[in-house]
């Protein structure tokens, strides 16, 4: 399993606020789904910052992001070590298959992969 990139998500309202703020040190819009906005540096594609209101899907909104190459796999290890899973491994209807696991200080991780 390979890790594609990890993204933090920063839960908060005030998108246009944050996009204004983040675009002072470069980033640009590159994703909005109304719910949740994804800013990245043009220069550095995978650098990235999320800006959420909350999750369309799931009961909980996520602290970060880990895009992995295989999330079936990442899904199988995490059930394994016993990890608690707080939202179960589904595909979105916005592409991408993700699951969210709780890491041990207690922080919510969505990890994905896309279709």
């Amino acid at each position: 399993m390979t890790v594609r990139r990890v993204v933090p998500n920063i839960h908060s309202p005030a998108a246009r606020e944050s996009r204004e703020f983040y675009g002072l040190l470069g980033f640009e819009e590159v994703m909005n789904h109304g719910w949740i906005m994804t800013l990245a540096s043009p220069s550095n594609p995978a650098a990235q910052i999320s800006v959420t209101a909350g999750d369309k899907t799931a009961p909980v909104t996520p602290d970060m992001s880990v895009e992995v190459d295989d999330v079936d796999a990442a899904y199988a290890v995490m059930r394994e070590r016993g990890a608690e899973i707080v939202h179960p491994l589904q595909d979105e209807e916005w592409g991408v298959r993700r699951f969210f696991v709780r890491d041990p200080s207690g922080r919510v991780v969505n990890l994905l992969g896309h279709r």
